[in-house]
């Protein structure tokens, strides 16, 4: 476990605070006239998932937390639950919350690869705390309504619906049954592959 400096924690660092592992969402360093630097940090927990401010003066420091990367594939999602297994070994199965999957269950494709990030505790129990999806990812597309030459009114656009049941604006030209590139990071339309 490495220790930060007041002005190293920055955002996308996760820390150790009170005990549990807190993404930093925000980090902002104010120097006043005549008081001492100071770093204005909003943290994100990711075991309770609640927002905490904190400020770090000068002589205080961070320990960064130990965060191990893990391959796992999605299965299904039901009433609530996602279902993972481990790719190696399709029958260790285990399931994780909603709040844990959070804005990346709209992107989740059946059989396809996450990565989880485990945070090892003190009791040397790994737990997952939270799943980052590829940057972009293709999907083929189940629902396109026709263009209208001359619609244009919202831009160019219409919006679609993916295999998966997400709906997202892409351009006209898109028809049912192609596949096309998608940031999972914005949910925004990149190209037609």
């Amino acid at each position: 476990m490495s220790k930060l400096e007041y002005n190293e924690i920055r955002e996308k660092k996760i820390i150790i605070y009170d005990g549990e592992p807190c993404e930093v969402i925000e980090s902002h360093v104010a120097r006043t006239q005549q008081r001492k630097p100071q770093n204005q940090v909003k943290l994100k927990s990711l075991i309770a998932g609640k927002t905490i401010a904190a400020t770090f003066h000068v002589s205080e420091s961070a320990d960064e937390a130990d965060i191990d990367k893990k391959e796992i594939m999605f299965l299904y999602a039901n009433k609530g639950e996602y279902w993972f297994c481990d790719p190696s070994d399709k029958s260790n199965r285990f399931k994780l919350d909603v709040a844990l999957v959070g804005d990346a269950a709209k992107f989740l494709k059946q059989n396809s690869n996450v990565t989880a990030l485990v945070w090892t505790d003190d009791d040397d129990e790994e737990k997952i705390i939270k799943i980052t999806l590829p940057i972009k990812m293709n999907f083929k597309v189940k629902e396109a309504p026709p263009a209208v030459r001359g619609d244009t009114s919202k831009g160019g656009n219409k919006v679609i619906t993916l295999e998966n049941g997400a709906e997202l604006n892409a351009p006209m030209f898109i028809e049912p049954g192609d596949t096309i590139s998608v940031n999972t990071v914005d949910g925004l339309y990149v190209e037609r592959v």
